[in-house]
């Protein structure tokens, strides 16, 4: 029976969905370095938008039945996203995430009222809007007196009547990263087109997640996070973030197309002729949204905007880095921090966005040319990371095109990371259009939102005579 959620959603149905019996049984994966260190972090929530012009009705009998059976056979394959985050708080055993018999991931189908073709826009929209349309993560609970256990994924799909449909993800981020995310929804869409997982077993050598613990590194790092006073005093309490209602807090889509990409790398080498650095389109940008969010930020709150440190922090994956490398497939996190430190007045001048692209290009240099060092350097860029700094943080990446995770019935019209509403972050993926463009998602408070899409478009206007 339909039950109210929200003003604006009415649940059709909650129920779980587990691998198909018997083909995964009790598997345990511990959990890495890699992972730890995001045990206190907010949840990964991301929103794809598909056009449906299809009453609730068709979507009931076709859509309904087609996901709930292909998750299925996909979980089989993936079976951590079943699984639970298992803690022990009176031992000193480390945190693993461990699937048994039963276990399930919580997935709920919604009807929305509100304006699917608003909602799937660039254009400013009430970031609250969206909130609804991502799922929860289920509450811990204690399973004995050793063991707390914390499910890890969620999913909720739901239709707008005779115009389309959303699927939203959340994920506990210690158990996994972006790319296993993605190998995930590669795994479910391919199986979801074809109704069975022959297709994908038959590339299994590249598609199959990778869970052997390979990664060398001194296991202190691992005592280092688990000795930190709020992972230690995690309990079957534990509630995941949630995401809280803002008044004034505006959604935007920065778009950025090949040829104003190219102009921007243009425009930093002729206003930085001694660039030592190779600036890729990543960098330019999130330097050019990096030094317009700063302007904007100064144009409505004057020098208070003005920070003497501020940092811009991206993550760079180590699996290929490592040595010896990892297998692409490798499942969990395998990422680590890129930072970029500078004072708000060097990002803000006329020089601002060139500056700005340099320093992250210098950075993401440094960052992965030694293979050791993510472990090497691990102790200071954690004291680093955890230092009270003003950061903008990115989430997620245009090497993985999420405008091609098609379940059958088309590529998506829009992708949101909803998660950045957690803090000052903003999202980066390949455009939907191209995918050497840029698809730059942030939200704002609204003042604040009118100077950025003002300067930033003034600021692209302004290099469009660069050739």
């Amino acid at each position: 029976m339909a039950t109210t959620d929200d003003n604006h959603l009415i649940v059709l149905e909650k129920c779980h969905v587990s691998p198909p019996p018997n083909t995964v049984g009790q598997r345990s994966l511990p959990l890495t370095f890699f992972d730890l260190g995001w045990l206190l972090f907010h949840p990964l929530q991301q929103l794809f938008f598909y056009n449906f012009p299809h009453p609730k009705s068709h979507f009931i009998d076709t859509i309904i039945p087609k996901l709930k059976h292909s998750l299925s056979i996909t979980l089989q394959h993936f079976f951590p996203f079943a699984g639970n985050l298992l803690l022990f708080p009176s031992s000193s055993t480390k945190p693993e995430i461990r699937h048994v018999d039963a276990d399930s991931i919580a997935l709920t189908f919604a009807e929305c009222d509100l304006d699917f073709n608003h909602l799937k826009g660039n254009q400013p929209r009430d970031c609250n809007m969206f909130h609804p349309l991502v799922p929860r993560l289920e509450n811990a609970f204690k399973e004995t007196d050793d063991i707390v256990k914390i499910p890890v994924f969620s999913i909720q799909v739901t239709i707008f009547p005779n115009s389309g449909f959303t699927i939203g993800l959340t994920n506990h981020h210690a158990l996994c990263d972006a790319t296993t995310s993605y190998d995930f929804l590669m795994a479910w869409t391919s199986i979801a087109r074809h109704g069975t997982d022959e297709l994908f077993l038959l590339s299994s050598d590249q598609s199959l997640p990778f869970y052997d613990r390979v990664i060398q590194y001194p296991s202190l790092l691992d005592d280092m996070i688990l000795s930190l006073p709020p992972i230690r005093t995690i309990d079957e309490t534990y509630t995941a973030p949630e995401l809280l209602p803002h008044a004034d807090k505006l959604r935007f889509t920065l778009v950025l197309t090949l040829s104003q990409i190219n102009r921007l790398k243009k425009w930093v080498s002729v206003q930085v002729p001694s660039l030592e650095v190779i600036v890729s389109s990543f960098a330019v940008g999130c330097g050019f949204a990096w030094s317009c969010i700063a302007k904007s930020r100064v144009e409505v709150l004057g020098t208070e905007g003005e920070y003497e440190e501020e940092r811009f922090t991206c993550m760079a994956n180590w699996r290929a880095r490592l040595n010896p490398p990892l297998p692409p497939t490798y499942f969990g996190n395998c990422v680590g921090p890129i930072m970029a430190t500078t004072k708000t007045t060097s990002i803000i001048g006329d020089k601002g966005f060139p500056i700005a692209a340099e320093l992250l290009a210098t950075a993401i240099r440094e960052g992965v040319k030694c293979k050791e060092g993510v472990f090497k350097d691990a102790e200071t860029w954690m004291e680093r990371f955890l230092r009270d700094v003003p950061t903008m943080g990115v989430a997620g990446t245009p090497k993985l095109n999420v405008y091609e995770v098609d379940f059958g019935w088309g590529k998506p019209e829009k992708y949101e990371t909803i998660s950045i509403d957690f803090g000052t972050t903003l999202s980066v993926n390949a455009s939907k259009e191209s995918s050497e463009g840029l698809e730059i998602g942030l939200w704002l408070p609204a003042k604040q939102m009118d100077a950025f899409i003002s300067i930033s478009k003034n600021e692209l206007e302004n290099m469009h005579s660069v050739s």
